[in-house]
């Protein structure tokens, strides 16, 4: 998205599901092609879900039940011409798809950001063909309000980075999150340690899944995402390598246009004319209403917003609106979606906003022992370059160089549409390499 600031601009890391007869607001160019391919392909029967049992005694978190397997749901059938016909009308490179795929939706035990138990769904995708036993991607999505935009239900932007993957011959195991997709609950926005906890119980799902379907994981675990789930996948990989699951092995990290430094890139970059001002109104109403049930941001909706936004801003996020509800029920800027005093804050946070903020940063600050590369754009206006310069500079200090890929020009959702295909390229010669 370039910096557009009239009303019919969209967020562009977000996703919209095909086939539920919403009325549809003027959207990118990417997503319009993927719903009239899907419109053509139709949306593969969910079929009865299968029981699962516990997971092996083996597992390090079977006493609390943590990744344990609830329910297999078939969802997609595609071959290879299929998935070509899907990624094509974006405009992306399809040379890397080998083959067909079959996905699935998975219903698995994790826990909230308090740490009580509750249940997640998530995507698992198969290359039909391929070795019998499959290396696995973890790939981690970006924003979305509507839970059915989720990649295990929405047949949208979601699937493809999932599709892409399996496609090339790798099993793709891609979580909701809590609170999206068939999960119980609100989606904890940008609340990164859940995210990761979520991310995590999909894998060891996804490893039950994968030897029920008779394609076994080797275990080695090949990590990416897009915006929010770039910041997951930072994580995420450090999770792995503190050793979060002995049954994974981090292999290589990819994310791409990640926030990872919420507190001094992307913030700043409300202010400075970074981020246009329709994905700025958006995302920070988004953030703020999730963080505030999880810090002590605010008591009360009109300490923060602006009337009438104070009155609706948090039911407009209660993961049954979608964008084209909630954008125009928002302002046209940040300026006027907040009050002076809360603007003023955002600007200088402390208490529980600052607290809100650091709780997500940090994530590229330790030392991978696996090959990373960053890829963003110096065109995005959602997620701003200097969040990968800022990570970069982060694993540098300790020891670990991560070349930052500069898709420029590219806009946000441009950005993975062309990352995306290297990455599969990439993750190829790393493997050959073993």
């Amino acid at each position: 998205m370039n910096n557009d600031n009239s009303r019919s601009a969209q967020p562009t890391c977000t996703a919209r599901p095909t086939g539920h007869g919403r009325r549809r607001a003027a959207r990118r160019t990417v997503a319009a092609a993927a719903a009239l391919l899907l419109a053509a392909l139709g949306t593969a029967p969910a079929l009865a879900q299968q029981p699962a049992g516990a997971p092996a005694a083996s597992s390090p978190y079977a006493t609390d039940g943590r990744g344990t397997l609830l329910g297999i749901t078939p969802v997609a059938d595609l071959d290879r011409a299929d998935v070509v016909r899907f990624l094509a009308p974006t405009g992306m490179d399809t040379g890397t798809v080998r083959h067909g795929l079959r996905g699935y939706r998975l219903t698995y035990r994790t826990v909230t950001p308090q740490g009580t138990p509750t249940t997640a769904t998530g995507l698992l995708v198969l290359p039909k063909g391929g070795p019998h036993r499959l290396d696995l991607v973890s790939d981690t999505h970006g924003t979305m309000a509507h839970r059915d935009y989720a990649p295990s239900v929405g047949e949208d932007f979601g699937r493809i980075a999932p599709y892409l993957h399996a496609s090339a011959g790798r099993a793709v195991a891609a979580p909701d999150y809590l609170g999206l997709g068939k999960g119980p609950g609100r989606h904890p926005y940008m609340d990164t340690r859940s995210a990761v906890t979520a991310s995590v119980d999909m894998l060891r799902a996804a490893r039950t899944a994968a030897g029920r379907l008779e394609r076994p994981l080797t275990g080695d675990v090949y990590v990416s995402g897009f915006s929010q789930g770039g910041q997951v996948a930072m994580a995420l990989g450090r999770a792995l390598t503190d050793g979060a699951d002995r049954h994974f092995r981090l292999r290589a990290l990819a994310p791409v246009s990640g926030p990872y430094d919420i507190e001094h890139a992307e913030t700043p970059a409300l202010f400075d004319g970074g981020i246009n001002d329709t994905s700025g109104v958006f995302y920070m109403a988004y953030y703020l209403t999730a963080q505030s049930r999880l810090h002590p941001i605010y008591q009360d909706p009109a300490e923060a917003f602006r009337e009438p936004y104070a009155a609706v801003v948090d039911q407009l996020f209660d993961g049954e609106h979608t964008e084209e509800e909630i954008i125009p029920a928002l302002p046209a800027t940040v300026k006027e979606l907040l009050t002076d005093d809360f603007y003023r804050r955002l600007q200088h946070p402390t208490g529980g906003l600052l607290a809100a903020a650091r709780a997500q940063d940090g994530n590229c600050a330790w030392r991978p022992a696996v090959p990373v590369r960053l890829y963003s754009s110096s065109g995005d206006t959602d997620v701003v370059i200097a969040n990968a310069r800022h990570c970069a500079a982060d694993l540098a200090a300790r020891g670990t160089a991560a070349p930052v890929i500069d898709q420029k020009p590219a806009d946000h959702t441009g950005t993975y549409l062309k990352s995306g295909p290297q990455i599969v390229r990439w993750f190829d010669t790393l493997a050959a390499r073993r």
